[in-house]
């Protein structure tokens, strides 16, 4: 069986979050944590978690949000330094798959840290829960499909609260939630779901 009609069940995702010092790479922010969880056939099998020195202050606006400081990055890895090890974490990239809310946000930061430090940065397959959430949810159950809207409409015990770990958590909850509406649209396989949009046109969730 290739990679491409693995049963979802059968694919180790890894489910990942960032913190970062502003809204994207080309301003000049960067990654202040990274929090990951990898899961197994709706089991979790491992979890990841550092912060990132940015080599720059943070702002009084970012701290607010995330509850970051300045002094909890004193010491901390630098982006070049943390890669290595969480690229280890996630595995090949024939196997593993990629998971974000908002993929394209964490994605741009990891790309950009890897071009930045000479990494070659793999060619996971990337599932963003917010977009799948978009065509299995209808706006008469959610208003949006935003991380603190999803994580407690499918029952996660963990909170978003802007934190890595914490966020990629509550992510998961909302993977396997998604996962579960998925087999009536007969997604079984990461194929099905790499391919998958709801062919009924309703009224857009935000």
């Amino acid at each position: 069986m290739t990679s491409g009609t693995r049963l979802l069940k059968d694919v180790p995702f890894v489910v990942f979050d960032l913190e970062t010092s502003g809204a994207a790479p080309s301003t000049g922010a960067a990654v202040t944590e990274i929090g990951a969880v990898k899961v197994l056939g709706g089991e979790i099998i491992g979890e990841f978690q550092s912060f990132v020195d940015p080599g720059h202050y943070l702002s009084e606006f970012i701290t607010t949000l995330t509850g970051i400081t300045d002094a909890m990055l004193v010491g901390a890895p630098t982006i070049d330094q943390v890669l290595p090890t969480f690229l280890d974490f996630i595995g090949s990239h024939n196997e593993t798959v990629l998971v974000a809310h908002n993929s394209p946000f964490d994605m741009s930061f990891m790309k950009a840290a890897a071009t930045a430090h000479s990494y070659q940065w793999p060619d996971y397959k990337v599932i963003d829960t917010a977009r799948v959430a978009r065509y299995v949810l209808d706006r008469d159950e959610v208003p949006n499909c935003k991380l603190s809207t999803l994580a407690p409409f499918f029952g996660s015990p963990t909170s978003p609260n802007h934190r890595a770990l914490d966020d990629a958590r509550a992510t998961v909850d909302v993977l396997h939630g998604i996962f579960e509406r998925l087999g009536s649209h007969n997604v079984t396989t990461l194929e099905d779901l790499m391919q998958f949009k709801r062919k009924r046109q309703r009224r857009p969730i935000d």
